[in-house]
């Protein structure tokens, strides 16, 4: 059994602890609601962009007229994954979730006759990175820098580069990967088809119909259809941020829950023992005095 000094050091080592988890749960809270802040603002007019360009592409003459390679697959056997992580630990089983997800997919590919040589990764998280490094994958670009402090234009770098590889051939499809923000409890791993844009599948009754669109419908999807992919990937970058910061908020509550159960255990012991302690020298005291 645990010695009195013994006790009040792991007593003392269990506080401390406790300081940690409750000043990264702060931090990670505190980084959730700003993350939570721009979703809100900005989700709004991700949707609505997307749903003007999916209701004008879903008319076939428009799509007919267009000039743009993004539509459609370009023969490409190539395949470029993006896949979301983040670029620390502490955030319970995030990275486990989004790291079991890349090496799910990449499986696939290789199920479906792909070579190594023939799969693209661009992680966006170190934790990513390392698993694809370890299995042998080629990175085309690490951008776990983009995490470091996210922002529009950086993503919107990252967004320009895959869609100049799926434009010149390089890559005949681009896949996402990441933990979607679905609740502070919930963050369920995503795969998403970034290139070529997935068309609606049949044509719908649309409120632009009722619209003047000028220029022209060709000329509006043409200018709409690059905003909306720079977006994506912004948007995708702040959904896995806001699930990372979840899950290292709730990470952090439930080490601050096992460390005040232990904290109890321990100064419960700790008194029994120095109670026990008290009550021997009490005794000793006692029949010295009585001899």
């Amino acid at each position: 059994m645990a010695s009195l000094k013994e006790t009040k050091t792991r007593i003392a080592s269990v506080k401390s602890t406790l300081q940690i988890t409750a000043a990264m749960k702060m931090v990670a809270a505190a980084k959730l609601h700003r993350a939570q802040q721009a979703i809100a603002g900005m989700l709004p007019y991700g949707e609505k962009l997307h749903g003007i360009l999916q209701n004008l592409l879903a008319d076939s003459a428009v799509r007919k007229s267009l000039e743009t390679p993004l539509l459609q697959e370009n023969g490409s056997p190539r395949v470029a994954v993006v896949a979301f992580s983040s670029n620390s630990s502490l955030c319970g089983g995030f990275n486990a979730t989004a790291v079991k997800s890349l090496l799910g997919e990449l499986g696939a590919l290789e199920d479906a006759g792909l070579s190594r040589e023939q799969i693209d990764l661009y992680p966006v998280g170190r934790k990513v990175a390392e698993a694809a490094r370890k299995t042998g994958f080629r990175i085309r670009r690490d951008a776990s820098v983009l995490l470091d402090k996210p922002a529009y234009e950086p993503a919107a770098d990252l967004a320009r580069q895959l869609i100049e590889s799926f434009e010149k051939g390089e890559v005949g499809r681009i896949v996402l990967l990441y933990n979607h923000y679905k609740s502070n409890a919930s963050q369920p791993p995503t795969r998403e088809l970034y290139l070529p844009l997935e068309l609606p599948a049949t044509l719908e009754s649309r409120e632009e119909d009722d619209l003047i669109v000028e220029p022209g419908r060709k000329e509006v999807v043409e200018a709409l259809l690059p905003k909306v992919l720079l977006l994506k990937i912004y948007t995708v970058l702040m959904d896995s941020y806001a699930a990372e910061q979840a899950a290292r908020t709730v990470a952090m509550q439930l080490a601050s829950d096992n460390a005040d159960e232990l904290l109890d255990q321990l100064t419960l012991e700790y008194n029994k023992r120095r109670q026990q302690a008290i009550t021997s020298e009490l005794l000793d005291i006692v029949g010295g005095s009585l001899t």
